[in-house]
């Protein structure tokens, strides 16, 4: 009998990395998209239809959750995805869904198995404070800019007197804020019109940095067992997408760990103190030939999938390993360096007009990994390239329509 997995995410082409992790090795894939819904209280669904990586071939069942609706999680996962058979594995794609199981595990451990610290509610969330992570990160050697924290209560707040311009914002938890709040801030009128959006949503902790700024922009992806922590490769980011999708990957380069070396061992010292089983992502940067610390990211990161196309199959490692079985006879490093690109992002700065179409052609063309098109698995692909056709019928008639 094949193993079920529900991966459960907001973004398709995350949740379609790790889709396609699972499927070519067998295991029964059941999709949960979050997804808004509009003022007359329907779903809205991706272009009338199925979510792109739905009609992978490897998906089995699909389901549409309300975005930021924990309850309504919990009970479709209870009601539709529990298999007397077997402990059904849980793989979160996004801060929230990794929070609503993480706090939710003493309801769910008797049908579900899932990433956790120690199997303890509450812990994995306690980890995406920032600043937790920064103070662990000092503890084992890590660079890490200076930072402060803004409370917000009942739209009241005062700013530290530590703080320094320019600086950046970012929320305390990425569950507890959005990225109309990563922002650079020039002087305290700029900083006080972010603290002021964050206050609309209510009681919030807003993280201040000491403003860094950034060369080059790196990530790794890997997976823990609470015991071992494996870390493959090294993702430089070569472009970030812009507008409503700013600080998510648009094109970047996979490489082996060589010349990181001390860093991927401070990385792991990292993940192990705090306990964490399951699939994680750090961001880093180098700025001013220095390598800083960014966040730590528990779930897989949105640019996974190239790890899995370079050979090492993280997501496969955390279902072996939650299943009980071992995990060593999947290769744990990389070889060699490719350039990969998120197509959806490329997409959408295309639509906003932040890239020309040449240049998304360009984009697409000259990377080694993509993260839809996948010649065994199409139909994801044919969807977004139909998707595309609709939005360029649409510019070539908004275009017609001013003359």
């Amino acid at each position: 009998m094949a193993q079920k997995v529900v991966i459960i995410g907001h973004g398709y082409t995350s949740r379609l990395g790790i889709i396609r992790s699972l499927g070519v090795m067998g295991y029964d894939v059941i999709v949960i998209a979050m997804v808004t819904h509009g003022w007359w209280g329907r779903l809205i669904r991706f272009n009338g239809g199925k979510p792109i990586d739905c009609y992978s071939k490897y998906v089995h069942q699909m389901f549409y959750c309300r975005t930021k609706d924990g309850e309504d999680l919990i009970q479709l996962l209870l009601n539709h995805c529990v298999d007397a058979r077997q402990k059904v594995i849980i793989i979160p794609d996004s801060d929230f869904s990794a929070a609503v199981i993480d706090k939710n595990q003493e309801r769910l451990r008797e049908h579900f198995l899932f990433p956790h610290i120690h199997h303890k509610p509450g812990a994995v969330v306690d980890w995406m404070d920032k600043v937790k992570q920064k103070e662990l990160a000092k503890q084992v050697g890590m660079n890490v800019a200076k930072a402060c924290v803004v409370e917000i209560r009942n739209r009241q707040y005062e700013i530290p007197s530590a703080v320094s311009y320019p600086c950046f914002t970012k929320p305390l938890a990425t569950i507890a804020g959005g990225k109309d709040f990563l922002r650079r801030c020039n002087n305290e009128t700029e900083l006080r019109t972010v603290l002021e959006l964050a206050g609309n949503l209510g009681d919030v902790s807003v993280l201040v940095e000491e403003y860094k700024e950034i060369g080059t922009e790196y990530a790794v992806l890997g997976f823990s067992s609470g015991e071992d922590v494996i870390i493959p490769g090294v993702v430089q980011i070569l472009m970030m997408a812009h507008g409503g999708h700013y600080g998510v990957a648009c094109q970047g380069k996979v490489m082996p760990v060589e010349g990181f070396e001390q860093l991927i061992s401070q990385f792991r010292q990292f993940v192990l103190q705090i306990g964490y089983v399951g699939l994680f992502d750090i961001d880093f940067y180098e700025s001013g030939g220095t390598l800083y610390f960014g966040e730590l990211n528990l779930r897989f990161g949105g640019s996974g999938y190239a790890i899995t196309k370079m050979g090492v199959n993280l997501p496969a490692m955390l279902v072996k390993h939650l299943r009980g079985e071992d995990y060593s006879e999947i290769p744990d490093m990389i070889k060699g360096t490719s350039t990969y690109v998120n197509e959806r992002m490329c997409i959408d700065d295309w639509i906003s007009h932040y890239i020309t179409e040449h240049e998304y052609n360009s984009i697409i063309n000259g990377a080694g990994i993509k993260f839809v098109y996948d010649a065994d698995d199409l139909f994801p692909y044919f969807r977004m390239k139909h998707f595309f056709r609709l939005q360029r019928i649409k510019r070539v008639l908004k275009k017609w329509l001013k003359r």
